[in-house]
């Protein structure tokens, strides 16, 4: 059985030897750009995962798990240029280099590119492998409900903008669709792969979705108590373009009338100081607790994950990679 980080090795490889080397080139030169950004690759990793609690040759589904994170990267090229980002991972986002219209449309090539991959039925040295097309079939609903999900929670994120009254139950709904879904479709594919039973592809399905909901209340945090020099950047982003985050909204509702209006005016101020915003909305952070709660949000997540995953039907030997991943998500520092 590969360790996360011989299978990371493994789909780093892959995603280095994928082939998008089509005409014209002005099309799939900032493909090769946008997957060459790197990133974390845990969508296809968990996939490998998944799959190898049942068999072991994980090579034979690593379209499937390249077509992920051909899609993750779809998602991140389209929301720079709904952002207006500048960078991404360190280097100018693909809309920045070549334009809007090049990165519109390089991302739709991504996302049928990332279709072709799930459906391929081929191992990385080009051999053919018979796969049952029943599990293929499913796998493809499975990955195309999530895709859909993805686009659901852009469009709530969006219209969150707009809106003074995001509820925190409405926000963790928004992150389930736009960061969870993916990680919980990664687990259920490699299940439905490998042939497993519906009831374990289910139960990794919800361990991932749990795990995912954690992960992004983890950057929430991290963002706002972070140690700079480990988290990559700047501490209090949020807090300076007002994104609403389970750490805003649930100060929000927990805050008295006179931190709520001092909150609100930080959030309606149009000129000041980003280091004395920063501060003034930490302070208030602080007063109402909100850093215990948030941890022990992400704790109840990381308890719900791995009750889900105690469900799946395989030893706790083959389940131990798993459970060794959500603690690391859990205690992460970047």
């Amino acid at each position: 059985m590969f360790t996360f980080n011989q299978l990371l090795d493994k789909v780093n490889d892959a995603v280095a030897a994928l082939e998008c080397n089509q005409q014209p080139d002005r099309l799939y030169e900032p493909i090769r750009y946008e997957l060459s950004l790197g990133g974390k690759r845990i969508r296809p990793v968990l996939m490998l995962m998944a799959y190898q609690l049942y068999r072991f040759d994980v090579e034979t589904i690593m379209p499937q798990a390249l077509a992920l994170e051909t899609y993750h990267n779809f998602t991140l090229l389209h929301d720079d240029v709904m952002d207006r980002a500048d960078m991404r991972r360190g280097r100018p986002c693909v809309h920045k280099v070549w334009g809007d219209n090049a990165a519109i449309l390089s991302g739709d090539a991504m996302l049928i590119l990332a279709y072709r991959l799930m459906t391929e039925q081929r191992t990385a040295d080009r051999q053919h492998v018979q796969r049952n097309p029943i599990a293929l079939a499913e796998a493809l609903q499975t990955f195309t409900e999530a895709t859909l999900g993805v686009c659901e929670g852009q469009q709530y994120d969006i219209d969150f903008e707009q809106r003074s009254d995001v509820t925190v139950e409405e926000y963790m709904e928004m992150i389930r669709l736009k960061t969870s879904l993916l990680l919980g479709c990664a687990l259920k594919i490699g299940a439905q792969l490998a042939g497993a039973p519906s009831s374990d592809a289910e139960s990794l399905y919800h361990f991932g979705e749990k795990m995912g909901l954690a992960f992004q209340l983890q950057d929430d945090l991290l963002d706002v108590y972070g140690d700079p020099t480990i988290f990559g950047k700047k501490i209090g982003g949020d807090i300076l373009c007002n994104k609403k985050t389970f750490m805003l909204l649930s100060t929000l509702h927990m805050a008295n009338p006179e931190q709520r209006d001092e909150l609100n005016r930080w959030l309606e101020a149009d000129q000041y100081d980003p280091d004395e915003k920063i501060a003034a909305v930490r302070a208030i952070y602080d007063a109402v607790g909100i850093r215990k709660v948030c941890e022990q949000k992400i704790e109840a997540l990381f308890d719900e994950a791995l009750s889900c995953l105690s469900t799946v039907a395989v030893s706790a030997e083959a389940a131990a990679p798993l459970r060794e991943f959500a603690h690391q998500l859990l205690n992460r520092q970047s």
